[in-house]
């Protein structure tokens, strides 16, 4: 029943690799704790808990230090595999339906600094991994895209005729962002330097590109930390450059709606928290600077 429904939310639901990776770690954790000595009847485990047995099983989590994001994850995991099964007709009824998920601290994501990253990016780049590094983080700050995305890039998803690049987000979803000039010729001069590096890439070549095709994503998680080492932010990853984007972007005056379009957020709830990130920027700056904005002398 849990390959089934595994295969079930891959091809159907068109969840990507690692949501359905999680989905399956999720529920085999879940049965191994409901019948730890019957690892090959996990089915029959998961068919008979209760939601007695959620709420156990998401405590002693709890207790031994999952964050709430992971918990919530867990039970909607179990939420989604219960409620496919009871479509299918293997149960009756749904155990983790009324599981409260446990609270999620609601915490801003960091960014960098518009200075710091602009300047990062007209650093020299003469090196082989410098250009990769660069073209890469010239995408991500420039486009908002997430990293998955930015791996799945080949070179049939760039026109630069059209000024468009074609972008595949979560379930497979494409959306189109606009190329612009400046970035069109940085990727036009990579391509040519990728494709002199690695001549024999399957076609489509993958954008950014190693010697067997796309590069992975430990590698490029660590080429974005390497990258920006120098920079003031707390989290030093490419998500935190698509936080970068979507800052740049609101605190420039961009509609909030065009910047979710852009993040490919279905929900605008989502983008909305880059709007409370920009105010609590300007709280700061009023703060340092305003004579009257309730700072102490010793803070002067």
């Amino acid at each position: 029943m849990t390959d089934a429904f595994l295969s079930y939310i891959e091809a159907e639901q068109r969840a990507s690799p690692n949501t359905v990776e999680a989905y399956g770690r999720d529920l085999r954790q879940f049965a191994a704790w409901l019948a730890p000595a019957e690892k090959d009847e996990s089915d029959g485990a998961l068919a008979f808990a209760t939601p007695q047995d959620i709420r156990a099983w998401t405590g002693s989590l709890a207790d031994n230090g999952m964050t709430a994001t992971t918990l919530r994850r867990k039970v909607q995991s179990l939420r989604a595999f219960y409620h496919w099964a009871m479509k299918r007709g293997h149960l009756s009824s749904n155990p983790a339906a009324d599981v409260v998920l446990a609270k999620k601290r609601r915490h801003l994501p960091d960014f960098i600094k518009e200075s710091e990253v602009e300047s990062l990016l007209e650093e020299p780049h003469e090196s082989f991994a410098e250009e990769r590094a660069h073209i890469a983080l010239t995408l991500m700050y420039s486009l908002g895209l997430r990293q998955a995305e930015l791996l799945a890039l080949t070179d049939r998803d760039i026109s630069r005729a059209a000024g468009e690049i074609r972008v595949t987000g979560k379930r497979g979803k494409q959306r189109v962002l606009p190329l612009p000039p400046q970035l069109a010729e940085e990727i036009s001069r990579w391509q040519t330097i990728r494709d002199s590096r690695y001549p024999d890439l399957p076609d489509p070549a993958p954008l950014i590109a190693g010697p067997h095709g796309a590069i992975s994503k430990v590698s490029l998680y660590t080429m974005t930390r390497d990258a920006l080492a120098g920079v003031s932010a707390g989290r030093k990853s490419p998500h935190t450059l698509r936080h970068t984007f979507a800052t740049a972007m609101i605190n420039n005056g961009a509609d909030l709606d065009a910047v979710r379009e852009m993040l490919g957020h279905e929900s605008l709830s989502t983008t909305q928290i880059y709007t409370h990130l920009s105010f609590n920027e300007l709280i700061a700056n009023y703060r340092t600077a305003h004579p009257r904005s309730g700072k102490t002398e010793k803070e002067s």
